[in-house]
């Protein structure tokens, strides 16, 4: 298996976003868990072509050259509040220049979902209102699904 660079990857991918194409690539890292999982699962993105509102999932850039894809949990005149679906530490404000892409649709345990699908819908707009109570939710999904395949 080749190991590419991750920064290097996603820079790619944007160039074809910034040309209009929709691109796709695997989940990597945790801090979208449990809704997308490292290596399980893939993502599809774009550039955005309406308003982002709460609960979207945003492909974006941090000041340090980082590319990071987590959820807008709030939007306010200055940007963007975000925090990954695993996360309780809220980043922001994210400048809209430093958005690029829109996740458009996810493949989350071999099958694809998109935006009005129970899980997709579930983390978008109720997970995102729970982050103070995310570490404990998580622990008690974990104990509940020790025993199961993920």
């Amino acid at each position: 298996m080749k190991v590419v660079d991750t920064t290097e990857y996603v820079s790619m991918l944007r160039g074809l976003v910034e040309e209009g194409r929709e691109v796709s690539m695997v989940v990597a890292g945790n801090s979208m868990a449990p809704f997308l999982v490292h290596r399980r699962d893939s993502i599809c993105f774009r550039a955005p072509d309406r308003a982002l509102r709460a609960g979207d999932m945003v492909f974006y850039q941090r000041a340090t050259g980082q590319y990071v894809m987590h959820r807008i949990c709030r939007v306010r005149r200055e940007g963007y509040d975000i925090v990954g679906d695993a996360q309780t530490q809220i980043e922001g404000p994210v400048r809209r220049e430093q958005i690029f892409a829109l996740v458009t649709k996810v493949q989350r345990k071999g099958k694809w979902i998109g935006p009005g699908s129970f899980w997709w819908e579930f983390f978008a707009r109720v997970w995102i209102h729970v982050i103070p109570l995310r570490p404990a939710l998580l622990r008690a999904y974990q104990r509940l699904f020790r025993h199961r395949a993920v």
